[in-house]
């Protein structure tokens, strides 16, 4: 069976956006030449869940081919139908379903972008399966907390922890089973 995983960037005290969405945080550990894994772990997926919101701000920012570079399936949790783009469907159904629908086929693994909503209501059915999360060396404060209250307690399995030059620090856990 196919895995989920959460690969996503927070800041020390748990926020992936500053209000108003703000990413600018992130660019505190840019470093030409280093993607902190990034690539090794796409080469792993073939499948993508991400937020409306998240699908947005790297649509202005990067641009569509970060997500769908006809490589792989790319969904974007909405709640406003909209016309599939290439292999982008913008998913308006139950996010439970469609997961368990995606980690029955056969396939590679499947990448959980965000945002918090979403990673929300997979943590609340218990279906993210593994966990890699950069810690960039900032408090922010305010934001967009990237584990919201009132969700189920889950064990993890700690798999491994690497830090940068940057500052950033990695950390990957498994869910214990």
């Amino acid at each position: 069976m196919r895995k989920i995983s959460l690969f996503i960037a927070t800041s020390l005290d748990g926020y992936i956006a500053k209000p108003n969405d703000d990413l600018s945080f992130l660019k505190l550990v840019e470093k030409e030449g280093e993607d902190y894994g990034y690539s090794e772990f796409t080469a792993s997926i073939d499948t993508i869940i991400l937020g409306r919101k998240t699908y947005d701000y790297v649509l202005k920012e990067i641009g569509s081919t970060h997500y769908d570079n006809g490589q792989r399936d790319v969904y974007v949790i909405t709640r406003t139908e909209r016309p599939q783009i290439g292999r982008t469907t913008f998913y308006t159904g139950n996010l439970t379903e469609l997961v368990q629908q995606l980690k029955s086929k056969d396939g590679l693994n499947i990448y959980c972008d965000g945002g918090a909503e979403i990673i929300h209501e997979l943590l609340q059915h218990d279906l993210i399966d593994e966990f890699i999360i950069s810690i960039i060396p900032i408090l922010v404060g305010n934001g967009t907390r990237l584990f919201r209250d009132c969700r189920p307690e889950q064990q993890l399995e700690f798999v491994s922890a690497k830090s940068f030059d940057t500052g950033l620090t990695q950390l990957y856990y498994k869910r214990k089973k």
